[in-house]
């Protein structure tokens, strides 16, 4: 009995030696090290998750700022034009000004002047006009102003165009 107990014995120890060759001679992988090795590793998964919804938050941020200022662009067009006609006197006067000076600290900006060069990225065409006064596309007369959020453009400049004849 004892020959068949030693030869069991050394049957059971075999394949466990056999899987410890198996491995190919590596050493066994630290757990402290894979630990780490995954906490770092969420740890920056992590960091871009914070970045990229801090992103998306200043861009939803943006874009409601952008949605108000188109839906007040009509009434900056009427206080111009009430300006333009000597109408903007008085208490009124003051709110138009503090509705001016709150749209600007929000970082909307007018622009459009006559005789600049015809940009169809920050100007819109209503009319067209030929003169041997100007060598190339001029932007004449501004009809309606243009507006920009940053480099964003609101509203292009609506403008009157003069090209050379």
């Amino acid at each position: 009995m004892s020959d068949e107990t030693s030869s069991v014995v050394t049957e059971e120890s075999a394949p466990q030696e056999d899987s410890q060759e198996s491995s190919g001679g590596a050493s066994p992988v630290d757990p402290v090290v894979a630990l780490t090795n995954d906490l770092q590793r969420l740890q920056a998964e992590y960091q871009n998750y914070r970045k990229r919804v801090d992103r998306d938050r200043a861009l939803a941020s943006e874009l409601a700022v952008a949605a108000l200022l188109v839906e007040l662009l009509p009434i900056l067009d009427d206080l111009d034009r009430a300006r333009e006609h000597g109408e903007l006197e008085g208490g009124f006067k003051s709110v138009a000004e503090q509705i001016e000076r709150t749209v600007e600290k929000l970082g909307l900006v007018k622009f459009g002047e006559a005789d600049t060069p015809f940009d169809p990225q920050i100007h819109e065409a209503l009319m067209h006009l030929t003169s041997a006064d100007v060598t190339e596309a001029t932007a004449t007369a501004i009809l309606q102003s243009g507006y920009k959020l940053k480099d964003r453009v609101l509203r292009p400049a609506r403008v009157a165009v003069t090209d050379p004849e």
